[in-house]
């Protein structure tokens, strides 16, 4: 059994949700090291969050900004968190509804997605900047 963890910077993403399966697996090339195992990544930030969806119709993105845009709404007029802007408090809410971190299977040295999965950063900020990311890898491998 072996490990490995790297931290990494996602470039800066708008406002939405993002597709950034490749954007991960180039900046973790390492990988291609392991045979069988998990990939466990983690967002250091409580204003953006990481979930797994549809990668193939962008509508879903869209439709995913939509839906939690209504379901958490700024400017309620029950929060107190306000300083940073009125988006921020919202961003916590959706970020703890989402969550911080995505398990993925690795098989053969490849993220072991399904078809149509992708792994996305959820960007709840209106002025987003480059999100940091810690991957830890445990698994065999390859001989």
């Amino acid at each position: 059994m072996s490990w490995f963890q790297k931290e990494i910077t996602l470039s800066p993403k708008r406002r939405g949700f993002h597709l950034v399966t490749t954007e991960i697996e180039a900046k973790i090339p390492e990988i291609g090291r392991f045979e069988i195992g998990l990939a466990h990544i983690f967002i250091q930030h409580t204003s953006a969050s990481l979930t797994l969806n549809e990668n193939a119709d962008p509508t879903v993105r869209t439709d995913m900004e939509s839906h939690f845009n209504q379901m958490v709404p700024e400017n309620a007029p029950y929060f107190i968190h306000t300083m940073e802007g009125s988006d921020d408090m919202p961003a916590h809410l959706k970020s703890a509804i989402l969550g911080s971190s995505v398990v993925v299977p690795i098989t053969r040295g490849r993220l072991n997605l399904g078809t149509w999965q992708g792994v996305y950063l959820c960007e709840h900020r209106n002025r987003a900047r480059g999100r940091r990311l810690v991957v830890t890898i445990t698994g065999e491998n390859k001989s």
